[in-house]
C-alpha cells in the first residue's frame, strides 16, 4: 500500500498526542506533556518520542520515525521463489515416516490364532 510521506500531508493525516514523560528526569519531566504520540490514520500505525526536553524537538523526531515508517510499510515486498525439497531431506522425512508407522504398527493387538 503507498502512503504520503511528505510532511505536509502526514501533518493532516496524524492525531497528534502529548503526555507526560515516565522515569528519570526531574521536576520539569514531571509537570510538562513534553512526550508526543502520532497515530497516523490510513495505516494505523502509531509512534512515540519522549528523549528530548522539549515537545518541539520531540515532535519532530515522532514525525521523522513516522517517515521512515511509512516508507518501510509502502516497500513491495519481494516474492518467494519456490524451490525444491533436496533429496537428502525428502530421505529423512520418509525415514521418520517409517519409523512412526513401525511404532503404531507395533500398538496393535496381536491376534493368536486357536488351535
Amino acid at each position: 500500500m503507498k502512503f504520503h510521506t511528505d510532511l505536509r500531508n502526514l501533518k493532516r493525516e496524524t492525531k497528534v498526542y502529548f503526555y507526560r514523560g515516565r522515569g528519570p528526569g526531574g521536576q520539569r519531566r514531571d509537570k510538562k506533556k513534553t512526550c508526543v504520540r502520532l497515530y497516523h490514520i490510513p495505516s494505523g500505525v502509531t509512534v512515540t518520542a519522549a528523549e528530548h526536553r522539549y515537545q518541539a524537538r520531540n515532535k519532530e523526531l515522532a514525525f521523522e520515525r513516522l517517515q521512515k515508517r511509512l516508507i518501510e510499510l509502502s516497500k513491495r515486498r519481494k516474492p518467494r521463489i519456490p524451490t525444491k525439497i533436496p533429496w537428502v531431506e525428502k530421505e529423512k522425512i520418509l525415514k521418520e515416516r517409517r519409523l512412526l508407522s513401525e511404532k503404531k504398527r507395533l500398538r496393535k493387538k496381536v491376534e493368536v490364532p486357536l488351535e
